[in-house]
């Protein structure tokens, strides 16, 4: 029941917010490298990279197509079209505000679409929590009313234990007073142990 309760680093708490950030600002990063290094004004380079970003995105429709579509592959093929077009856009123009733009662009998608991730999964964290936390108090319960039942129990047995000590004593004191005749009380119709049970003590 005592489960170990550990802090997490800001660090580790504050990178999935920057994550989408983080991937498009590299996006933008290389593909200015790219620009630097050739790719400005190249038709090979951008009809590769259209092509690329187009096959990404036919893969991202055709795993979302049909009852078995994965939604999770879709969106990878979705996110890597988006980051491909912008990458060829940024290494195939010759100024920084196109590419500033469609990184704004993109990063706002990729915040939005990350939201909604993380609401859903705030959404399940928050149920497994009361659901645990209803597990546990129901245990609890259950618990208290079994511990105050084995207390009753301990408590009877103990009282019992001292009324029968109380009564052999009382027995044992009885017979031990001098002049005490045992048929004398059966003759007067009082209430007497057996005659066996008298001799034995």
């Amino acid at each position: 029941m005592n489960e170990q309760i550990t802090a997490r680093h800001w660090l580790a708490a504050a990178l999935p917010k920057a994550a989408p950030a983080l991937a498009t600002s590299t996006v933008l990063f290389l593909a200015r490298i790219w620009n630097a290094n050739g790719a400005e004004h190249s038709t090979g380079n951008a009809v590769l990279m259209t092509a690329l970003a187009l096959g990404a995105a036919g893969a991202g429709v055709c795993a979302s197509v049909g009852r078995a579509g994965n939604g999770v592959l879709a969106g990878t093929a979705f996110a890597a079209s988006g980051g491909l077009a912008l990458a060829g856009v940024a290494g195939y123009a010759d100024g920084i505000s196109l590419p500033l733009l469609l990184w704004a662009l993109a990063t706002t998608v990729a915040y939005g679409l990350a939201a909604r991730h993380w609401r859903t999964d705030r959404r399940a964290t928050v149920a497994h929590e009361r659901h645990v936390s209803e597990r546990r108090e129901t245990h609890a319960h259950v618990e208290r009313v079994e511990s105050l039942r084995a207390g009753a129990q301990i408590e009877t047995a103990r009282v019992g234990a001292a009324y029968a000590e109380q009564l052999a004593a009382a027995l044992v004191t009885r017979a031990a007073l001098p002049g005490f005749n045992p048929a004398v009380l059966n003759e007067a119709g009082l209430p007497e142990l057996p005659a066996v049970t008298t001799q034995e003590r």
